[in-house]
């Protein structure tokens, strides 16, 4: 009660009082009774470590705590919330995949076979696919232009970039935009489920919940058992000589084949789970969240106009390289990131001994160290922190952690983000809808609560140079 009265009274008489840089350190202090400790480094980014040390309150500088934790891979993740999302609510869920592996050498074992997977050249293989995809959007958007219809946003994108995992990790072609499908219900339960299963103890015993638990159950095995099952027919058709498309799942399996046992096919299972899940999520909220917040500064949104003009004209087609060349848009996505993590945090388990900023701390405790950064004037969206020309924000912004468990998707969905707001911009005026809230939904990850309403209108794009 102590830590959490500490916290209240930080948050309240901070300067960042509209529920930002603090909001997910007081709940965490209720569920966990984490103590905070600033990270402050040479820049105008701070970074947040979160000691648990028993009953006792101590607040501490450091600046090289979140670097020594997050970069060594001696500190494993911490057991009681990675533990489990092994299964929720009895059904396996993220098992011992990559993000729940709390063994390195485990993991390391499995991060080997998927690495083939997400390199830089088979990366470059797959413009094509987000632009095909990219493009179904554009044409729903077209539509709700002529339309003169809202556009919820957040709802769209989430079917384009469960779309391209699919397509890209399954070989299966969903076309949510134009068909239905079970699949993103049941993410949406799972991270639901999992958030409930990981907060309250005692979900799980109230009868009242067992409906509720039956549906998340539901949902974590049709995931599971539509994997196994897509896994199967790839490995089918490899064995008979089939052509296969030469997507994710292919590239896996073929790195893989020679050495698999059965728990390393159940470990791949787990894998495909996260993918399906983090690949279509984290994506589809930064991508809701940046037009979000263009919406909100028109300044930004014709800079970043002005920047898809110059670069992409009016082709179809955005190439490998024309994404390094959209180095503002870089910064918007990166900026949208920092404001709105998808993930606040992750934890390590620190078995040994440490010293924080002079304090002695006996091992045995947990780290959780907190995405959500501090920085000048930090509530204003402002691109130009990640200028190439600013100050670099090493070890204290991390969206995507940091050191040998940095998260593996990380190029895949910084491409496919871009591809996306490119042709966006190249394509539409839009315009959000008046009076919808900007309030976050924690939900499993932070998403916009209004899902971003807007109003769309066609660019000339056609009659700008190429």
């Amino acid at each position: 009660s102590v830590i959490l009265l500490y916290t209240i009274i930080m948050y309240c008489s901070s300067p960042l009082h509209k529920q930002a840089a603090l909001r997910y350190e007081i709940f965490i202090c209720l569920q966990f009774q984490w103590l905070i400790v600033p990270h402050r480094p040479q820049c105008e980014f701070e970074a947040i470590i979160m000691f648990k040390l028993f009953n006792d309150k101590q607040i501490l500088n450091e600046s090289h705590g979140t670097s020594e934790i997050l970069m060594s891979p001696k500190y494993p993740k911490d057991k009681f919330v990675y533990k489990k999302l092994f299964s929720l609510f009895g059904q396996r869920f993220l098992g011992n995949g990559l993000v729940t592996a709390r063994d390195h050498e485990k993991w390391y074992k499995q991060r080997r076979i998927m690495d083939p997977a997400f390199s830089s050249t088979y990366l470059r293989g797959l413009t094509g696919t987000f632009n095909e995809r990219a493009e179904k959007l554009m044409d729903k958007l077209a539509d709700v232009a002529d339309s003169k219809k809202e556009a919820n946003m957040l709802h769209l994108v989430n079917c384009v970039t469960l779309d391209v995992i699919t397509k890209v990790a399954f070989g299966v072609d969903l076309d949510l935009l134009k068909h239905s499908s079970p699949f993103p219900k049941a993410i949406e339960t799972c991270l639901k489920g999992m958030v409930s299963y990981l907060r309250d103890r005692f979900f799980q015993f109230n009868p009242k919940n067992r409906g509720y638990i039956n549906e998340v159950r539901e949902a974590c095995r049709l995931l599971r058992t539509t994997g196994a099952q897509w896994i199967s027919e790839r490995k089918t058709a490899m064995q008979n000589g089939d052509e296969v498309p030469k997507d994710i799942l292919t590239q896996i399996i073929k790195a893989a084949k020679d050495s698999m046992t059965e728990e390393d096919e159940e470990f791949m299972l787990d894998n495909f789970v996260t993918f399906f899940i983090a690949g279509q999520e984290t994506t589809a909220n930064q991508l809701a969240f940046a037009i979000m917040e263009l919406g909100r500064h028109p300044d930004i949104l014709e800079k970043a106009k002005k920047e898809v003009d110059d670069v992409i004209g009016m082709k179809h087609e955005i190439s490998y390289d024309d994404l390094g060349k959209l180095v503002y848009l870089s910064q918007v996505l990166k900026e949208t990131l920092r404001m709105y993590p998808t993930a606040p945090g992750t934890s390590r388990h620190i078995a040994e001994d440490m010293v924080i900023d002079g304090i002695h701390i006996p091992g045995g405790f947990v780290a959780l160290v907190i995405n959500t950064i501090f920085s000048n004037d930090p509530l204003k969206f402002d691109p130009d922190r990640f200028h190439p020309d600013a100050p670099k924000p090493y070890y204290c912004y991390y969206p995507f952690s940091l050191g040998p468990r940095a998260c593996l998707g990380k190029n895949f969905a910084q491409m496919e983000a871009k591809v996306v707001m490119a042709k966006l911009l190249q394509r539409f005026d839009f315009t959000l809808v008046p009076e919808q809230t900007f309030d976050i939904l924690d939900a499993g990850t932070l998403r916009p609560k209004s899902g971003v309403l807007c109003t769309l209108g066609h660019r000339d794009y056609k009659n700008k140079g190429s």
